[in-house]
């Protein structure tokens, strides 16, 4: 109990609350992931959602004792799941959580460290707050971990100070000292926020401390020093990287390629590119959508086809092909060339792909109306048909450039296609 009350202190001394620092509510997000149970498959989830504030202990009390002991990481998935819709659900069931956890004299530090941490999901500080003291007043000692995961709660509930204030305990302590996730928590933060300098002055602390840089630490600095648009050192940290022997995974490549096209970097994204393909790692989307960008807005048709025989070459998924593909066709038909759009086209369908996006149809369509093609364009919605389904914009444009040409026979067949798709 004492040592959190000293923590409450400090921050009152500081003259900051649980709320008075509205900037760091960015992070809520922090340490969020993927892993959402589907309401509909999953009974409990389905179950909670059923009932009222007011019976969701009662209906956790019904459920199978031995059941609900083994949900092991699915609490996370749970409190998550039940956070998107449903936020007091959520604080609810870690109630639950802490009282069964008392009520059973709990005594195990995992048990109560990942209780504060699942409160950092939902940002419920004064929860995890609650759950620390519980844990003193029945004799359990904290250690680094438990800290770390209070701390993850401070940040991810945007109370900075506080988050400072615990560590700063930690420092004096015997028993708990700063380990690197307690130093990597602070540098997550700053990243996710974009704050380079600050970011920068805990990967010296931690450094400074004798931890080691791992992968882990290397895509927050990356990442935010990419965001903060400092990417000189972003460069510089990737290169210590790589010299130290730890090879990139897919976001630390996705950042570089981010900073390399925010610079328009044309020939050092080629290189970029060659290392990447050369190391055998797959194109992401994300990665392919800035290249494609990029090589439209700096790049030629030419460069565009070169790329296109790259990824082919090095077996790239359909996805990252389709995205190449759909860019030639867009650069063609901002060119007005509509021989070489319908040959892009084609070849882009004869390899079973589609388009990604309704603007890419369009700026075809935009080129077909330029060009007065109609009966050719009338082919190209006939060839794609199997593959691509209009959209309500590309309806539109349809009418529009129709009813300008004055031909009502296209665009009567054109307002029936729209309807028999339900979009009256």
């Amino acid at each position: 109990m004492a040592t959190i009350l000293r923590v409450l202190s400090i921050s009152s001394q500081r003259g900051l609350t649980l709320t008075s620092m509205p900037q760091f509510l960015a992070i809520q997000r922090l340490f969020c992931n993927n892993k959402l149970l589907n309401p509909i498959s999953n009974p409990l989830v389905a179950k909670l959602l059923q009932v009222p504030n007011s019976r969701i202990k009662s209906a956790l009390d019904s459920e199978d004792t031995s059941a609900l002991k083994s949900f092991g990481d699915s609490w996370e998935s749970l409190v998550i799941s039940l956070r998107s819709t449903s936020p007091q659900k959520a604080h609810l069931v870690l109630e639950w959580r802490l009282e069964k956890m008392l009520e059973e004299n709990v005594r195990d530090h995992d048990s109560f460290s990942e209780l504060m941490y699942l409160c950092g999901k939902v940002q419920n500080l004064p929860l995890a707050m609650r759950v620390f003291t519980s844990m003193e007043a029945h004799g359990v000692k904290p250690t680094s971990s438990v800290f770390n995961s209070l701390i993850s709660a401070c940040l991810s509930s945007g109370n900075l100070v506080t988050a400072r204030s615990l560590f700063e305990i930690m420092e004096s302590s015997e028993g708990y000292k700063p380990n690197s996730d307690t130093y990597y928590a602070f540098i997550f933060a700053f990243s996710s926020l974009g704050n380079a300098d600050a970011m920068q002055a805990w990967y010296s602390a931690k450094t400074a401390a004798g931890f080691s840089i791992d992968l882990q630490t290397y895509e927050s600095l990356i990442s935010g020093f990419v965001k903060a648009r400092k990417y000189d050192s972003a460069d510089k940290l990737y290169e210590e990287m790589m010299v130290s022997g730890v090879m990139p995974n897919i976001p630390i490549l996705e950042n570089m390629f981010e900073g390399l096209c925010k610079r328009k970097s044309f020939d050092q994204v080629k290189e970029f590119l060659k290392f990447v393909l050369d190391g055998g790692w797959e194109i992401s989307s994300q990665m392919a959508e800035r290249l494609v960008r990029l090589y439209v807005e700096v790049g030629t048709v030419e460069d565009m086809e070169e790329l296109l025989v790259t990824v082919m070459n090095a077996n790239q998924a359909s996805e990252i092909l389709s995205r190449v593909h759909c860019g030639i066709i867009r650069m063609y038909a901002g060119s007005d060339r509509l021989d070489d759009v319908e040959y892009s086209v084609g070849r882009l369908l004869k390899q079973g792909l589609s388009f990604n996006c309704p603007d890419d149809v369009e700026k075809v369509i935009c080129c077909y109306f330029r060009w007065a093609a109609y009966d050719r364009l009338d082919l190209f919605l006939e060839h794609i048909k199997a593959y691509y389904v209009l959209t309500r914009s590309t309806y539109d444009l349809l009418i529009a450039g129709y009813r300008r040409a004055g031909l009502s026979e296209k665009l009567d067949m054109v307002m029936k296609h729209m309807l028999s798709a339900g979009l009256s």
